[in-house]
């Protein structure tokens, strides 16, 4: 299974890369990307290496992954990706999980918006006030109230829905980028139980862990039942904190609507802080 992955992977980046970009002539071309026979030049192994192994029946030194990362001009995220499906820990240590002061300071920034801090395994580490103030589902005493794969998957947060097609979508971003994740921090413990108690607990999570569904941009609307200021819809969106390896989740109202003015109530009345770390209070 390693070997197809990592070679689905390889032609998936070979297609995908611009031929000008690693350095090659462009104009019109009959099929996207670069050739085999240009990726095996580019990185010093032959036209029949390159098709072997994207069939999956090679399996490429370290030094080979570096050589193709290199001729497709890889970036630090996809050679990591690409080292791990190879058996290759590009990546030492844990899944970071501190935030530094610029990206709480980032959060507090957000003022009325919000907005929580999350690392790469999806447990939030930090939430600003106005998040507290959305009430969006109550604690439940299980240790992974604050993971949000946790929540989406085994323990859904009642005061939070989504379409059968948003929730669809947002579960198969989940687990997509948990499995890059898992690939990148491959010797991460607690990873590792985090996705091993989501399979046991979840039909839908092991089903997309086993058959992942291709994602696109990070999209996430909801409605948030406010106990006092009735239902809000926001639409997420995921910045990525670079300098500590984590992400920031933004929550937003389309300027000018009613769920603005909504949210605008009810995060004015709540009073919360401005920046909580997780375990300090409750998500509301």
């Amino acid at each position: 299974m390693a070997s197809h992955d990592l070679g689905a992977a390889v032609r998936r980046l070979r297609e995908n890369t611009d031929p000008a970009a690693a350095g090659l002539p462009g104009g019109r071309r009959r099929t996207r990307g670069l050739r085999r026979e240009e990726l095996a030049e580019l990185a010093g192994v032959s036209a029949d290496y390159v098709r072997r192994l994207e069939q999956g029946r090679r399996h490429p030194s370290a030094g080979v992954v570096t050589a193709i990362a290199a001729a497709l001009r890889l970036g630090r995220a996809d050679y990591e990706r690409l080292c791990a499906l190879a058996g290759y820990a590009a990546v030492e240590g844990q899944v970071p999980r501190a935030p530094g002061a610029a990206a709480l300071r980032l959060l507090e920034r957000f003022g009325g918006t919000p907005a929580f801090l999350a690392d790469p395994a999806w447990n939030v580490l930090a939430v600003n006030g106005a998040w507290l103030a959305l009430q969006g589902g109550g604690r439940t005493g299980h240790a992974r109230d604050w993971n949000v794969a946790w929540r989406t998957f085994c323990d859904a947060r009642r005061g939070i829905s989504r379409t059968d097609e948003q929730a669809a979508g947002f579960r198969a971003l989940l687990a997509a980028r948990l499995r890059d994740t898992s690939v990148r921090y491959p010797a991460d413990a607690s990873l590792d139980e985090l996705v091993d108690d989501l399979r046991t607990t979840s039909r839908a999570f092991d089903t997309l862990w086993r058959v992942p569904e291709p994602v696109g941009a990070y999209e996430n609307p909801a409605v948030f039942r406010h106990p006092d200021g009735g239902d809000i819809r926001l639409d997420g969106n995921l910045l990525e904190v670079p300098g500590d390896g984590l992400m920031a989740v933004v929550l937003t109202a389309a300027p000018g609507s009613a769920d603005a003015a909504r949210l605008g109530e009810v995060v004015s009345a709540a009073g919360a802080p401005s920046v909580v770390r997780v375990g300090q209070a409750g998500p509301g």
